[in-house]
Parts: structure tokens; sequence; C-alpha cells
């Protein structure tokens, strides 16, 4: 059995994620959802960005989106294609003020693709260009007192979870919870997830 800081850190971050998925919008989940479903029967493409660890959870969930069958690409890899109006790009920034993720996100706009972002601040310069915001609770990079409702919404202190991890382990699950309803809207087994794996690794 894990023991210490290491459990005590596990346990606050499974508590915070339990305690978020009382409070992420449902609204906001299900307009993503059906901006990706729609996007799948038009054949339009999706691209996804984010900086640091964030940039990491948003591979993890082009992966799985690949997975499904859609055509989507990383921000930044070499392959990249030319964004088309009606394509989608997801940009992901817990604080919402990333640079390089709102000058991609505002470049996206300019051509007409559809913008989600998902952050943890709904009045942040991502949250104000995007189409469509998902706002997740989580302390960010540049907590301070805006953190004040997070540490009042799981009870800490002195956080065991430094910096983003909280959004960014929130956003993990988030979006995994995202790809199971998209089999079930599209109608995609895992079996079929399976033949698209890589089989060289």
């Amino acid at each position: 059995m894990v023991t210490g800081i290491t459990r005590n850190a596990m346990l606050e971050i499974v508590d915070f994620i339990i305690k978020s998925i009382e409070v992420i919008n449902d609204h906001d989940k299900d307009a993503f959802i059906d901006t990706l479903v729609e996007a799948f029967k038009r054949g339009s493409k999706i691209f996804v960005t984010g900086a640091g660890r964030s940039g990491l959870v948003a591979k993890a969930f082009a992966l799985r989106l690949m997975h499904l069958g859609f055509p989507v690409y990383v921000m930044g890899e070499t392959i990249v294609p030319k964004m088309n109006k009606g394509d989608v790009l997801i940009a992901i920034s817990g604080s919402g003020r990333t640079k390089t993720v709102i000058s991609l996100a505002e470049a996206a706009k300019s051509i007409g693709a559809t913008v989600i972002g998902i952050t943890t601040y709904a009045d942040s310069p991502l949250a104000k260009v995007a189409d469509i915001v998902v706002h997740l609770p989580g302390r960010t990079k540049l907590s301070s007192e805006d953190d004040y409702y997070i540490r009042q919404l799981i009870g800490l202190h002195e956080p065991l979870s430094p910096l983003g991890t909280l959004f960014e382990d929130l956003a993990m699950v988030f979006l995994d919870g995202i790809i199971a309803e998209l089999m079930d809207k599209l109608g995609v087994s895992e079996d079929e997830l399976r033949e698209r794996h890589a089989n060289i690794e």
C-alpha cells in the first residue's frame, strides 16, 4: 500500500477530480461533443494545441481521437496540414493566458475554424476568443488569490499538487470521459480503436 506524502497527494488529486465532476457545466461538455461529432460527419480536421504539460494532455487526446477515426493534428508538428473554415481547434491552457496558445486560437478564428478553449479562467484571453469554452476548475501555474474558490472547493491550505497539476490531471480525466461519450455517439467499438492502434512500437 502506498503511504506518506505520495499517498496524500494522490488522494488530494482524486478527491479534487471527484468534486470537480459536480461543477463542470454539462452544457459546455455537450457543446464540445456536438462540435466534434458534426466535424466528424463532415470530414473536418481537428487540431489540438497546448503548452508544456497541457500540451501533453492535448497530444494524448489527439491520439484517442485518431483511434476514433478523426483526422487530427497536433499544432507545431511537421505534418500539420492547412487549416480551413469549418475545421476545429482545441486549445488547452489552465491560465488561458499562454501566448502561443492564444495566438494559434486567434489565427484559427480568423480562418473560420471553430475554437474550443479548455481553461480554468472564464474571463481569460483564450476564453474570450473561443467559440466554445469548457471551464475546468484547477490550480494553475499562475495561482494566487484567484485560487481561493478552488481551495475552498477541495479544502486545501498547502496543496500537495504544485503549479498546474490539478488542472492537467482533471483535463486528462475529463477528455478521456469525452472519448467514451464520443465512442457511444459515433457507434465506435473498442475493437475499432484497437484496429487503428499503432502496430509498430
